[in-house]
């Protein structure tokens, strides 16, 4: 196993770009290995890393397909959707409470 070459923060060469550096060109690295590493030393932490892709053999984003577009209208819409009282929230549901937020905070009956 080869090892990847790490450039420290905002010192990587012209021709490598992270995965969000990718999507706004309106590129995908398209299968492509990791091509190198960024590390952003922090103080108390360990260093943030971020894989780097070459440029050159990034591909264009696939454009969104009707079927895809309602497929992610869909999934969004039941992520709002809550389940203890079935009506769109309007927002999306948070995970940590599994619920909408007036259905979270109503009191729960005692047994």
């Amino acid at each position: 196993m080869t090892s990847l070459p790490v450039y420290r923060w905002r010192l990587a060469p012209d021709g490598l770009a992270t995965r969000r550096q990718l999507r706004a060109a309106g590129l995908r690295p398209g299968g492509q290995d990791v091509a190198a590493q960024l590390e952003r030393p922090r103080r108390r932490r360990g260093p943030l890393v971020a894989f780097l892709y070459r440029l050159d053999l990034a591909k264009p984003v696939r454009p969104m397909t009707p079927a895809r577009r309602a497929a992610l209208a869909r999934a969004n819409a039941a992520r709002r959707r809550c389940p203890a009282c079935r009506r769109d929230a309007g927002y999306v549901i948070p995970a940590s409470l599994g619920m909408c937020v007036p259905c979270a905070d109503a009191p729960q009956p005692a047994f």
